[in-house]
Parts: C-alpha cells; sequence; structure tokens
C-alpha cells in the first residue's frame, strides 16, 4: 500500500473546507454578510430570504461600499480591510475581520455582489458560482452593497442534509436579524421572509421599543434599564422583573463589544444577580451589552464568534451581577416604599388589637386568634429548630396564656346568635345563617406595620397576610416565606463577622475522604460565620469554638451538615437552616405577631423573595382586580 504524498489542496476544496467553519446554515450567512454591512457604516439593511435561505438570500445596505477594483479581493481568501498587522489581533473592533466569510459563501453558492463607493460615478457587481469567478462589470446601484446569494450548498449536497425544515431555518435567520438589530438600535432593519415582512424596525429606537417587536408587551413594559461602570468595564441593558421569569432562558441576550455571544461566565453573572429571587428553574429576561477594552478579550477563539474569553474574569463577573442586581434592589424598594426612603416616612397611628363592641355581658365577644408569645421579643427570641419534634404542617407554637379582653358595659340586645359556641354540626336539621353582629362603635382607623405605610387588613388560610400596599395595591405576604426571609438576614449579618465562643471541650468528627475535601474548599467561610476548627490527622475535624448566636448542638448540626455536602456554600447552609427554623403555613397569628413579623420583613433586602426564589408578596392593581370582576 502507497503512503500518499503531501500536496497544496486545490483553492476550490480550500474554500469548501474554510465554508464548513464559517457557513454552517443560512442563519450563518446572514449573519456574516448583515455584520459586513455594520461595519461599513450602514444606517439601513434590508434581508430577505426565500425557502428558509437555503433557496435565496439578498442583503442590501446603504454603506460605504466597496471600489470596483477590490471586489475581486472581497472574494478572495484572507483579504480584509479590517487588520493589518498582529497589533490589530489585540484591539479588534470590527465584527469580521478574517477575510473568510464572503469566499467561503461563495464557495458553496451562487454568489453576486454590486456595490458603489460613495462618490463614485458607477458601481460593479462581480459573479461568482461555486467559487470561480464567472463575470463582473458596471452595475446600476446607489451608494451601498447589495448581495445575493442563491441555491446554498448546491455543490454541496450533502451539507444540506444537516438542515431543518425550511420555517425553522427562516426561523433562525429571524433570531440572527434580532440580535444585531438589538445591537444597533440607532439603525434600521428590515427583514422580510417567502414575500412576507416579518418586521420593520426604523433608526433610533430605544432597546425596549425593539424589544417590543419581538417579545410580549407585558414583559417590555416592565423591563428594568440598568447601567454600571467599573475601571474601564461598562455594563448595560434591561432586565426583567423576576416575577414575569419563565421556565426556560431563551430570552436572555448577551452581547460583548456589539458581539452577540454565548458564555457561561455571562450567565452566571446574569442569574447570580437573581440568586434569592428565583427559584433554580427559572430563568429571567435580560439583555445585556459588556463594553470593556478590546485589549481585555478574545474574539478569536471561535471560528463563528460566539465564544469570547476574558482576561479578567472575577470582575466581568461582578459587574454584571452588581448592575442587575441594584436595578432589582430599586425595583423591589419601589414597589414596597413607592421610591420614599423608609426613615422619613411618617410614623402611622396603630388601631387597637382588640375591637370594642357594644355588647350584652352574656355574649362573648369574637376574638381574634389568640396570642402565642407575649410579646415580639418573646417571639422574635423563640428557637423555632426546638419545635421540630412537632406536628409539622397545621401545627400550633406554643400558646401563652391569653386573656379575654375587657367588654365595655351595654343593653342587651335581642335576638343576639353567640357565634364562637354554636355547634353547626351538632344540629339534626340544617340552620339558616345567623344575622351578623352588629357593632355600634369601634376604635377605627388602619392598622399600618410600624416603619412603613403597608396596611395590615388579617390573615387568610392562616398562612397568608392581607396588605394594603402604599401604591394602593392589594398584597397576600406568604407568612412562612417572609419569616425565611428575616431569620436569613439576620443569619448573615450575625454570623460572618468571625466571632467565635470557645468550647470547654472541642466536639471531634470523623470525616470520609469526601467530606475532607469539602471541608477545605468551605473552611474561610466556616472561619468567617465564627467556627473554631481544626483538621487533626487527616480525617478528624475538631470544633474548638462555634457562632456565638448557635448553641453546641445547633452548630454541631450546622457544620455536619456542611460536610455531608447538603449544601455547596455557606450561603445554601444559611438559606436550609431558615426554612427549616421558619414558622410554617397553617399556623394562625395574633395581630400584634402578624405586625412585628411584617416590621421586621420590610427592613429585609429582597425581601419581596425568600431564599429560595419564590415569591414572598404577590399583588394586584385596581386595574388588574377590575379585570378579575370582569369590570374592564
Amino acid at each position: 500500500m502507497s503512503t500518499p504524498e503531501i500536496h497544496v489542496l486545490p483553492a476550490s476544496l480550500r474554500n469548501q473546507i474554510a465554508a464548513g467553519e464559517v457557513v454552517e446554515r443560512p442563519s450563518s450567512v446572514v449573519k456574516e454578510l448583515v455584520e459586513n454591512s455594520i461595519d461599513a457604516g450602514s444606517t439601513q439593511v434590508d434581508v430577505a430570504v426565500e425557502r428558509g435561505g437555503q433557496g435565496f438570500i439578498s442583503v442590501k445596505d446603504n454603506g460605504r461600499g466597496v471600489a470596483a477594483e477590490e471586489l475581486k479581493l472581497a472574494v478572495t481568501r484572507h483579504a480584509t480591510s479590517k487588520i493589518s498587522n498582529v497589533e490589530d489581533l489585540t484591539a479588534i473592533t470590527s465584527f469580521g475581520f478574517r477575510g473568510e466569510a464572503l469566499p467561503s459563501i461563495a464557495s458553496v453558492s451562487r454568489f453576486k455582489m454590486s456595490s458603489c463607493r460613495k462618490g463614485a460615478d458607477e458601481g460593479w457587481f462581480i459573479h461568482v458560482e461555486g467559487g470561480d469567478v464567472i463575470d463582473e462589470g458596471p452595475a446600476a446601484i446607489p451608494g451601498g452593497t447589495s448581495v445575493e446569494v442563491r441555491d446554498l450548498f448546491f455543490n454541496v449536497p450533502a451539507r444540506l442534509k444537516f438542515l431543518k425544515t425550511e420555517s425553522t431555518e427562516a426561523r433562525r435567520c429571524n433570531q440572527v436579524m434580532f440580535k444585531i438589530a438589538l445591537a444597533n438600535v440607532d439603525a434600521g432593519f428590515t427583514f422580510t421572509s417567502n414575500g412576507r415582512e416579518q418586521f420593520r424596525l426604523p433608526a433610533g429606537q430605544s432597546l425596549p421599543e425593539r424589544l417590543s417587536v419581538f417579545w410580549p408587551r407585558n414583559i417590555c413594559e416592565s423591563l428594568l434599564e440598568f447601567s454600571h461602570e467599573a475601571g474601564e468595564m461598562k455594563v448595560h441593558g434591561c432586565a426583567g422583573i423576576p416575577g414575569l421569569a419563565q421556565g426556560r432562558g431563551d430570552r436572555i441576550v448577551m452581547f460583548v463589544n456589539g458581539r452577540p455571544v454565548q458564555d457561561k461566565l455571562l450567565l452566571s453573572a446574569i442569574r447570580g444577580a437573581y440568586k434569592g429571587r428565583l427559584i433554580s428553574r427559572e430563568y429571567p429576561q435580560a439583555v445585556l451589552f459588556l463594553e470593556l477594552p478590546p485589549e481585555l478579550v478574545d474574539v478569536n477563539v471561535h471560528p463563528a464568534k460566539m465564544e469570547v474569553r476574558f482576561q479578567e474574569e472575577s470582575a466581568v463577573f461582578s459587574i454584571i451581577r452588581n448592575g442587575i442586581g441594584q436595578a432589582l434592589s430599586r425595583y423591589e424598594l419601589g414597589i414596597m416604599d413607592e421610591g420614599v426612603p423608609m426613615q422619613s416616612q411618617p410614623e402611622m397611628p396603630v388601631r387597637p388589637t382588640v375591637r370594642e363592641k357594644t355588647l350584652s355581658e352574656s355574649v362573648s365577644l369574637p376574638i381574634e386568634p389568640a396570642a402565642k408569645f407575649s410579646s415580639w421579643n418573646e417571639f422574635k427570641n423563640t428557637d423555632f429548630t426546638a419545635l421540630e419534634d412537632e406536628p409539622e404542617v397545621g401545627s400550633a407554637l406554643p400558646k401563652s396564656d391569653f386573656i379575654s379582653p375587657p367588654v365595655t358595659e351595654s343593653r342587651p340586645e335581642p335576638n343576639m346568635v353567640h357565634e364562637q359556641t354554636v355547634d353547626y354540626k351538632a344540629q339534626e336539621t340544617p340552620l339558616s345563617v345567623p344575622e351578623p353582629l352588629e357593632y355600634e362603635s369601634f376604635a377605627a382607623g388602619p392598622i399600618y406595620v410600624p416603619g412603613s405605610r403597608i396596611e395590615y387588613l388579617g390573615q387568610v388560610a392562616d398562612t397568608y397576610l392581607v396588605l394594603k400596599l402604599p401604591n394602593g395595591s392589594l398584597g397576600l405576604l406568604d407568612q412562612h416565606a417572609a419569616h425565611e426571609r428575616v431569620i436569613y438576614e439576620n443569619m448573615k449579618s450575625l454570623r460572618t463577622r468571625g466571632e467565635s465562643r470557645p468550647l470547654a471541650l472541642p466536639i471531634d468528627i470523623v470525616l470520609h475522604p469526601s467530606e475532607v475535601q469539602r471541608v477545605q474548599e468551605m473552611w474561610e467561610d466556616l472561619l468567617a460565620a465564627g467556627f473554631m476548627l481544626e483538621l487533626e490527622s487527616g480525617q478528624t475535624l475538631s470544633m474548638r469554638g462555634i457562632p456565638p448566636a448557635l448553641e453546641t448542638g445547633e452548630a454541631r448540626e450546622y457544620l455536619k451538615a456542611a460536610v455531608d455536602g447538603q449544601a455547596k456554600t455557606l450561603d445554601d447552609l444559611w438559606i436550609m437552616l431558615s426554612c427549616k427554623s421558619a414558622i410554617k403555613a397553617n399556623l394562625p397569628l395574633a395581630v400584634n405577631e402578624a405586625l412585628s413579623l411584617l416590621e421586621a420583613w420590610v427592613k429585609c433586602p429582597q425581601r419581596e423573595y425568600c431564599p429560595h426564589g419564590r415569591p414572598v408578596l404577590i399583588s394586584w392593581s385596581a386595574l388588574e382586580m377590575e379585570k378579575l370582576f370582569k369590570r374592564k
């Protein structure tokens, strides 16, 4: 068997191999051609496709155009006007720069390019089929460039088998246009498929205006614009509110220096900004633009330039998370306080928790649920973890003695029915609903949550607190989720100071080798939380000091949960413990308990969501309620 000789590949074959990297499908062609139009300074780009782009692609622009004598070079591999030397590779500001797009496209299609340089008397065209120039000459074209691509992959039929249906390929072309249009709001775009115009975007739109053509109206109207700078980096864009999150990440669009990218670091930073606001399987909507000096990012690590590499990954992560996080915090503050700082709000009167009624002495008051704690301080200082052995859902916390409020003297009212003493189930015959008790008077006035303008209206289903929000909306607050947030924030504030309480006798925990690695990974966090630890003989963890806020048994369980892998970080442990310690659903709260919980909750950051990301509060505006009652 003879050994094949080394030889140089024919130019046509080299171009087709290059096309395999650059031209994956019709949408790849659209992307390359439209990016060339943007690089040429175009303010209007019109794109049309037929049969999903496989049959025909047309891209017309009003850019600078290409001189007649340069058209042949434009369809020659490695010929470009965008870089000249090695140093240019570290400061790339254009999209295409390697000179491979046009020759690669022309090598697998019937390609015609017409262009007229601004100021030139006439234009010029060149016609290429399968990589071979078959015609060129003068062209009647105004300033700008027009490219027509017909019969894509006509000479590479194997590539056709990997294309999807025409409608799917057309949708991908549409998506490419969508991303480019978002990054270039100063330019106008049109996109037509099979003779039908899909969208027309005028130049000069704002980002939310442009998004409204593609995304649902309610999402676009609620987008939060953000902008944040740190050193030479800047991030800006729009982020969706957590309440409109979805189960897919297809509405997260990312750009680096105007280039659409798919980057795990950026995606992780965006999701990091929503941590504690969304559950793990939810994704926000976000359009992110990261701008940084070109020498700090390498855009030449992927043939289609969809991936990039950063020199300072931690700085990129931080600026994105902080920029979006600040916008979310401002939004949450605005919902709860209508833009009024908490400390500047007027002090509101609190109405008595027991309504005074004029009733007969022989008739008991219909009273609110009995208080389970004599004061808020007792409620705050209760160790809820000690209640684990009690029934879980629906179980009541230990009750303190309830003293019935005094009843004011009054004349007996005839035919009054005591609503608490009638046992309806014991009646052999159905009873009509008793007439409601009539109240002559009681202390009037709203019950405001101390330190806020939120009005407390009551509790429903022994789980949800009913609120009137400062903007007039009706709110329902999940008491368990709210208490989770309160406990979590207290843990963060109290257990990250590094303060420790020494133990008289150290507690030793024998570790599995995998647990040793976990402890080493969390070592600094555990020390910051207040644990004094030593790792003896490689596999024995000695706990010599614990956080002051924890009892010895709690600290041991806390540490064991960490080494068992129940949580990957200290923050995960706080979340787990806050859920375990918080009051449960189906638990009646007296008014003073509800107000005290609300008072602590309104002071928490990110109070709209529990540490797991579930909503704490949902609300309905007057307009939304009118729609529910079909008044609108």
